[in-house]
């Protein structure tokens, strides 16, 4: 696998992406371009539109052309790679691909979206069915929209968009802001992501589930786990919100936040008592500016969301 795909999906709909406009749905949804999971599958299953796929899929096309979708990415920033995912589509995938990208600000129109200036950044590339096929993309450029080309027509199930995020966060001056989001650029490693990834934890929106949050395995050795964020910019944090909903017989016994700076290690919270499937808040007092946060917890578990509020320094 390559490693780009360890980056946060940009698109994902979970993230806030949207399927703004395609040139043609007539079989299958445009929507499930970018949802959440692997795509599903039923045989014989049948609607008034044929076979049901979890997927993306076009009217055979019998005029020139080719067919396309416009995805505006929940979380804007630098493309590393795409995955363009034509699972359970065996007789009518597309036999190519490419993608292009686009950086328009504010919130255009379909139309304003054709119209914008696109970049290639995956050329015009042969696709096989029932198969992932991952494109890296060399492109320092900000993006805020990918627009996924299949030819002639034919069905994909997922396209993921890995990549850097970028946020604007002029639109927070003079406010405070979720220093560790995702959204805003923030990023987070562990020292264990058996069960789900780092990133969950400070991802958009609330977890639906165990699995959207980060989850650790059994620790049997001496010590514990960590998370370990690096903040959307250097900043003073003043409440931190540590989130065990969905997380019954598996959440931490107890957490400790410690920030860092440099060479300089602080403490932000020391070793508290947290409850399972409960949102907890504490306010820091007089904590310097920090440009991470390592979140311990004791002995292991899992936590659905970790936010800091604060102020960048």
């Amino acid at each position: 696998m390559p490693s780009f795909t360890a980056l946060p999906d940009l698109a994902l709909r979970s993230y806030g992406g949207s399927v703004v406009a395609a040139s043609d749905e007539s079989f299958a949804e445009k929507e499930s371009l970018i949802r959440p999971g692997r795509p599903g599958f039923k045989a014989e299953t049948f609607g008034n539109k044929g076979q049901v796929y979890d997927g993306w899929e076009t009217r055979r096309r019998r005029e020139p052309g080719h067919d396309w979708a416009i995805v505006r990415l929940g979380l804007p920033g630098v493309i590393r790679g795409v995955v363009v995912d034509t699972a359970w589509f065996k007789g009518n995938y597309p036999p190519h691909a490419s993608v292009e990208a686009a950086a328009v600000d504010g919130y255009p129109s379909v139309e304003e979206l054709r119209q914008a200036e696109w970049v290639e950044i995956v050329p015009k590339s042969e696709l096989k069915g029932d198969a992932e096929h991952h494109f890296e993309v060399a492109d320092e450029t900000r993006y805020t929209h990918v627009r996924l080309n299949i030819f002639p027509d034919g069905g994909v199930a997922r396209l993921r968009v890995h990549g850097e995020v970028r946020a604007d966060l002029s639109v927070y001056e003079g406010l405070g802001l979720d220093l560790a989001a995702l959204a805003n650029g923030a990023t987070a490693t562990a020292s264990n992501e058996f069960y789900s990834a780092p990133d969950n934890a400070i991802a958009p929106g609330l977890a639906r589930h165990q699995a959207e949050g980060w989850e650790t395995a059994r620790r049997r050795a001496e010590g514990n786990e960590w998370l370990l964020i690096r903040l959307t910019a250097r900043g003073v944090i003043k409440l931190a919100e540590i989130d065990t909903t969905n997380l019954l017989f598996n959440a931490p016994g107890w957490i400790s936040l410690t920030g860092l700076d440099g060479d300089r290690e602080v403490e932000l919270l020391p070793k508290t008592r947290v409850q399972p499937d409960t949102p907890h808040r504490f306010r820091l007092h007089d904590a310097p500016p920090v440009t991470h946060v390592r979140v311990d917890i004791y002995p292991d578990g899992g936590l659905a969301r970790v936010r800091l509020l604060g102020h960048p320094a």
